[in-house]
């Protein structure tokens, strides 16, 4: 039997007037799984999670959330998932233990026991008025409210603003304890170490189209690697022309710095046969991976990757 996805985005199309912030997107994400959500500010990713959470309607196209519709099942969906948006607003004059208390109540209820121990984990001190709150304090609570009632799944935006890097890593052990206890979490972001060091998959969005969807495994393993070569001497650039599988090759006199992609076999036979004094190579990480995809796909319609996506997603969250 074919388990249900988590989370499915069916043909995702938002258009505000003339402009259009998500075309035809498409993915599942399953159960168990950390599924990273890459793209520069203004590509689509949170118009597509509002839509998610039928806080925008789609032009076109459906979400479902644990196979419940989001537009008429949107309270139930509400109840079973954990969110944290990328602009938390919360009421200032609160102690974050009573936003706990009142949007517990709300919640028909939550374990006291679960709050504090995410409190502990996180270093969420819940005795200080929101309006004290630093940026990374006021970021604990939002994550505490998202976890406090142990949902099903769990939808972030951007949650590691304001963060310190021990708060980071104990943020991200908690994902992992969550995807290895059958829950699912989808986590947006245009930090792309984050995504790295935690999610299974990775869907890369830029313009509001969809580029690809990768299990991060395959994709560090099809990955670009880059070699340096030290030579006793100077050698011609045309000797490293033309090798399977090498590109974007550097001579600067005895050094050649050049990527690969596959065995290295073909560019060591070449190498050989000049005096080699030395060889290091390092994986390309993933940003570079990154910019290859968003390279590949952008550069027919000529749009510069290496330049900055300025486009801003509308703030609007009315149905358009």
């Amino acid at each position: 039997m074919t388990q249900t996805p988590a989370i499915e985005v069916d043909g995702l199309t938002k258009k505000f007037g003339h402009f259009t912030a998500v075309d035809d997107v498409s993915f599942d994400i399953h159960p168990g799984e950390i599924f990273g959500f890459l793209g520069p500010n203004g590509a689509g990713k949170s118009t597509t999670i509002r839509a998610i959470l039928d806080l925008i309607r789609p032009t076109s196209g459906h979400c479902r959330v644990q196979g419940l519709d989001s537009r008429r099942d949107a309270v139930e969906i509400h109840r079973r998932i954990g969110f944290l948006p990328s602009d938390l607003a919360l009421w200032p004059g609160l102690t974050g233990r009573q936003t706990v208390e009142y949007l517990g109540r709300l919640r028909g209820g939550v374990d006291r026991a679960r709050v504090d121990e995410l409190s502990e984990r996180l270093d969420a001190d819940l005795s200080r008025k929101v309006g004290e709150y630093s940026s990374g304090n006021r970021q604990k609570l939002g994550i505490v409210l998202a976890f406090m009632h142990s949902p099903e799944v769990v939808i972030l935006d951007e949650p590691i603003t304001g963060l310190d890097p021990l708060v980071q890593l104990e943020f991200h052990t908690l994902l992992r304890e969550m995807a290895d206890a059958g829950g699912t979490v989808f986590l947006s972001s245009h930090t792309i170490s984050e995504v790295e060091r935690v999610a299974d998959r990775v869907a890369f969005i830029r313009r509001g189209h969809l580029i690809a969807v990768e299990r991060m495994a395959e994709l560090q393993d099809k990955a670009l690697r880059r070699i340096t070569l030290e030579f006793g001497d100077a050698v011609p650039a045309r000797a490293f022309e033309g090798i399977e599988g090498v590109r974007d090759v550097t001579v600067d006199g005895p050094t050649v710095s050049a990527q690969y992609e596959g065995s290295m076999a073909p560019l060591l036979a070449v190498a050989t046969e000049h005096d080699v004094l030395s060889v290091s190579s390092a994986s390309v990480d993933l940003d570079q991976i990154f910019l290859e995809f968003y390279r590949d796909e952008v550069e027919a319609a000529g749009d510069d990757p290496d330049q900055p996506d300025d486009r801003r997603e509308p703030d609007d969250g009315r149905a358009a």
